[in-house]
């Protein structure tokens, strides 16, 4: 008996048996990762990206196939996490447009489908590669166009889909070198194959009575993460937020950070010889503005009593300035110096959990601001980021940052003040001008651009490179430090995760300090989990 069509519940049906396999095979997914690090998340993404899809679709049990097409679609649009989930999203608008209005869809209707799907895919990545999950949506495409000259059934169709973007995802390798290297296929192309492997397993047994087995995941990088406001209610133990640019010849910037470090804390002193931007929370704002008069002219000086602009915080219904903030970090400290710096709103993520589309758009709204700045801060976060953005009633500009330093050095230069392109601009030059680097262990045994690396061992990256690893710390943070400090850099900053203790992280600033004695070392508590050092270099 040929099975020519499916309707919306069938179609139901089917997104059910690729949630759930999904769910059961995210931690293989997450695994196909370049390199042995902490942040294989693909699998994770895709599945929570799906599950939302779901979730929306169910809602509509009962209608036609283009109405619970439309929800899918809806949903994991708003629920898309990393660029995996974007991308995801991107192929399930295909599917709502070529379905629009139908009762029931016909095997020319998914090959419209894949088509337009595939198309809007390669639009929504910057420069498209192949050897990733593109490649096995073209192939699926193209799989099921071949299916209609053929006169295929459905389930015919894509069993021939299936089979096809398994070939495609087993020449993932030979596009990509860095994937053959490291032993693996494509992560997102993965996910695909498994999508198609559910819906056959769906069609196979008939699964249209079973209930979506909702697989709660508690890890905390696995949940849905919602914006964290700053807390109004946190006790403050200095009042004054102080901020100035001083200008001046031969400005000292080590002295000033060193005689204005006993008045109080989240103390910034950056610039060069000419002009620095200071920043310190205070009990003593005099005595603030004494010492750096002893240097230069001071301009654009700003002293804000924070106890009062927390009673403002909890009671102003509308707009307070012109440019809201908006930032994603993990880790207490650096959720905690992102707040000092004057967020918005911190959403929690960064490796391993990356937060959906529709968290990102909530703390976006959240802003009293019609217009705001977004810091994505990861690599795997700024197609979701950008994607809020384009859902947003307000005017969002995203600021391409890839990790945190690039964040916080941003953060630095903002005024919520000015105007957008200006303030933008500038935040874009400062993110530029800082290198940085990761230190975290090992996952797995692999080799990568020819070095061998052990499960266990800590790995120095930067800039999506491995510099170094090894069984010992410090080799491996100053073949790092190596990597990212020249011949202009002052000041080193290193921000320790909650998986380093303080005696270790003393012990590595202090002999970074007699490896490099003409450098500034500062050490923050960044709390961040699976990273033990994020080391910046500015």
């Amino acid at each position: 008996m040929r099975f020519e069509s499916f309707n919306g519940t069938e179609f139901l049906m089917m997104m059910v048996g690729s949630a759930n396999l999904l769910a059961k095979r995210r931690s293989e997914i997450d695994a196909l990762n370049v390199f042995p690090v902490p942040d294989g998340d693909t699998g994770t993404n895709m599945y929570h990206t799906f599950l939302a899809g779901v979730r929306e679709a169910r809602e509509r049990q009962g209608a036609p196939v283009g109405e619970i097409a439309a929800a899918m679609a809806q949903g994991c649009l708003l629920g898309a996490r990393g660029n995996s989930g974007v991308i995801l999203s991107q192929i399930l608008q295909g599917f709502a447009g070529a379905f629009e209005g139908k009762g029931r869809a016909c095997t020319a209707d998914v090959a419209r489908a894949f088509a337009g799907g595939t198309k809007a895919a390669y639009r929504s990545v910057m420069n498209p590669v192949e050897g990733t999950m593109l490649t096995v949506c073209k192939r699926l495409s193209v799989s099921f166009s071949e299916s209609l000259d053929r006169r295929y059934d459905m389930l015919k169709a894509m069993l021939h889909a299936y089979r096809q973007a398994q070939q495609a995802l087993a020449e993932t390798p030979e596009m990509l070198p860095v994937l053959k290297e490291a032993g693996v296929v494509d992560a997102g192309g993965m996910g695909l194959v498994v999508i198609l492997e559910g819906i056959l397993h769906a069609l196979k047994t008939a699964a249209a009575r079973q209930q979506l087995e909702l697989f709660d995941i508690a890890a905390s990088q696995q949940k849905d993460f919602i914006a964290r406001a700053r807390d109004v209610s946190q006790s403050i133990e200095y009042t004054y937020c102080t901020e100035m640019i001083v200008r001046g010849g031969g400005l000292p910037l080590n002295r000033i950070r060193s005689e204005l470090s006993p008045y109080g804390d989240c103390l910034m002193v950056v610039g060069n010889d000419l002009t620095a931007k200071v920043h310190i929370h205070s009990n003593h704002p005099g005595l603030v503005l004494e010492c750096c008069l002893k240097y230069g002219e001071l301009h654009s000086v700003q002293i804000n009593n924070m106890e009062e602009q927390q009673k403002e915080f909890r009671q102003a219904p509308g707009p307070e300035k012109n440019l809201g903030l908006v930032s994603v970090g993990a880790g207490s400290g650096i959720i905690s110096i992102m707040e000092s710096l004057g967020a918005d709103a911190v959403i929690p993520g960064g490796q391993t959990m990356n937060p959906s589309t529709e968290s990102i758009l909530e703390a976006v709204n959240r802003s009293r601001a019609e217009k705001v700045l977004l810091l994505p801060n990861n690599g795997n976060i700024i197609m979701a980021a950008e994607q809020a953005a384009s859902l947003s009633q307000k005017e969002i500009r995203v600021i391409k940052t890839t990790n945190i330093p690039q964040g916080l050095a941003a953060m630095l230069v903002h005024n919520p003040y000015g105007e957008l392109e200006e303030v933008s601009g500038r935040m874009i030059r400062a993110a530029g001008g800082i290198r940085s680097g990761e230190i975290t262990r090992a996952v797995r045994n692999t080799t990568s651009e020819g070095r061998h690396i052990n499960y266990g061992e800590y790995i120095a990256l930067s800039e999506g490179r491995i510099l170094e690893s090894g069984p010992d710390l410090y080799p491996v943070v100053k073949s790092l430090v190596d990597g990212i400090v020249d011949s202009h850099t002052e000041i080193l900053t290193l921000y320790y995760g909650a998986d380093m203790s303080w005696d270790e992280v003393r012990s590595v600033s202090q002999s970074l300090g007699k490896e490099y004695g003409g450098l500034e070392i500062e050490t923050h508590f960044g709390g961040q989990p699976h990273y033990q050092l994020i080391v910046s270099a500015e």
